[in-house]
C-alpha cells in the first residue's frame, strides 16, 4: 500500500496523444503536459493502411 501512496505524492508527467483539447484542459488547470500531434496512419482507413504497408515493404 505504501507504493500506491508514493505515486500520488509525485509530480505527474503527462504526454497527451491525439486530441489537443485534452492538452488545453490540462494547461488551463496549470498541469504540465506535452502534446503530441498524433493521427492514425491513413486517417484510420484500414484498407488504405494495408496498401501503404505494401508500398513500404517494396
Amino acid at each position: 500500500m505504501n507504493k500506491i501512496n508514493e505515486l500520488f505524492n509525485k509530480k505527474l508527467k503527462i504526454l497527451n496523444m491525439g486530441l489537443e483539447s485534452f492538452h488545453k484542459d490540462l494547461e488551463s488547470q496549470k498541469v504540465e503536459s506535452l502534446h503530441m500531434n498524433w493521427r492514425p496512419v491513413a486517417g484510420g482507413d484500414e484498407k488504405m493502411r494495408r496498401l501503404l504497408d505494401r508500398l513500404k515493404s517494396k
